[in-house]
């Protein structure tokens, strides 16, 4: 009966953890590129979906479009989206240079964070009381005992004790990268 509601929170740590890719941390990561779509014959196409991007130093990712007819749309589209960084074109590929960021910046990056794993905390716990509420209807309609709803409502408790402690170890470690830049 608290099968689905794990799966929901695997899913809010997983959405966690796809947000923390596009956190641009001062290394080279494809996944800030992940929302920048490029306009391929009309249609908003992913980056990853038209190039090789790969990193070819450790503050340097390297995009290598399938059709060089696509290298001005895919500079284009990175200028416009929110990356903030200049690409450089040089006819054959794209490259992106990561400036190490500044004690500021790391610091509001570290912020965004823990306001990201907050989120995801949220979003755990309201897994957890649509799953009390639920379990309290069904105890209304006399379908579980008093017994059982303790029993749900102390498994459930564990479960979101679980993944807020995965939700916390997940944030340490992107605020620990972060910060050591």
């Amino acid at each position: 009966m608290t099968k689905a509601y794990e799966e929901r929170m695997v899913k809010a740590v997983a959405h966690l953890e796809s947000e923390y890719a596009s956190v641009r941390a001062g290394r080279a990561n494809p996944g800030v590129l992940d929302k920048v779509t490029v306009d391929y014959y009309g249609v908003a196409t992913p980056i990853n979906q038209v190039a090789s991007v790969s990193v070819t130093e450790a503050r340097t990712l390297s995009i290598q479009p399938w059709d060089r007819s696509l290298l001005k749309a895919i500079t284009k589209a990175i200028q416009m989206s929110d990356v903030g960084i200049n690409p450089i074109d040089d006819g054959v590929s794209i490259r992106l240079n990561f400036p190490a960021p500044t004690e500021e910046r790391r610091k509001a990056l570290a912020k965004d964070v823990s306001k990201m794993a907050e989120e995801a905390k949220v979003a755990v716990r309201n897994v957890r009381r649509d799953a009390l509420d639920k379990f309290k209807a069904a105890k209304k309609a006399s379908e579980l005992t008093e017994d059982d709803l303790k029993n749900l409502e102390d498994k459930m408790q564990k479960i979101t004790d679980k993944y807020i402690k995965e939700v916390d170890a997940v944030c340490e470690k992107k605020t620990k990268e972060v910060m050591e830049l």
